[in-house]
């Protein structure tokens, strides 16, 4: 829940101001909104990679107030994937598995079929061994984002959250990976 959230970047004027909504355990939630105008924000606040200043408002999961919750808690039960992703220089696999350690090839090719991304990775000569190269340059926008989706869920994450994360993906695939999310 977010009770009445007010948050501003130091020096500027306020980007969030009484900011009041709850998101029930299981359901999917969508925030809409122009560039500039704190959606990425708001999800920075929730795992409080910006924390809230003491009068402004508080932010709880499950009736308790993250500032309460560890931070490496915290991060291990919420799986993120931005716009911009960030990918090692590392091959596909590794890429995937870093959210999940010792996670099989069967796993981390089920959480990439979900991500849409399994058949372009199959499609490389060195499939899930390809070295993607400094943050993913080897790859297209769209490829980074699916990695990136496939490494949020292999963790299985109690929250998942999507910023602007399937823009560099056409229309077809975009709906394969929302109906996939669905069903997973």
């Amino acid at each position: 829940m977010f009770d009445h959230v007010n948050f501003a970047y130091e020096g500027l004027m306020p980007i969030l101001k009484d900011i009041h909504f709850t998101i029930k355990a299981g359901s999917t939630f969508a925030i809409l909104g122009g560039t500039g105008s704190g959606k990425s924000t708001l999800m920075h606040l929730l795992d409080r990679l910006y924390e809230l200043p003491k009068a402004g408002g508080t932010i709880s999961i499950g009736g308790v107030d993250i500032s309460a919750i560890r931070l490496s808690y915290l991060r291990e039960n919420i799986g993120m994937v931005l716009q911009e992703p960030f990918l090692f220089s590392r091959t596909i696999r590794e890429n995937i598995s870093a959210a999940r350690p010792g996670a099989d090839m069967e796993e981390i090719r089920h959480a990439s079929r979900i991500a849409s991304v399994d058949d372009a990775i199959m499609g490389f000569s060195g499939g899930y061994d390809t070295i993607v190269g400094e943050r993913g340059v080897t790859l297209s926008g769209g490829q980074k984002q699916r990695v990136s989706i496939a490494r949020a869920l292999i963790k299985d994450p109690p929250i998942l959250i999507l910023d602007d994360a399937v823009s560099a993906v056409d229309t077809e695939t975009e709906e394969h990976i929302l109906h996939a999310l669905k069903e997973a």
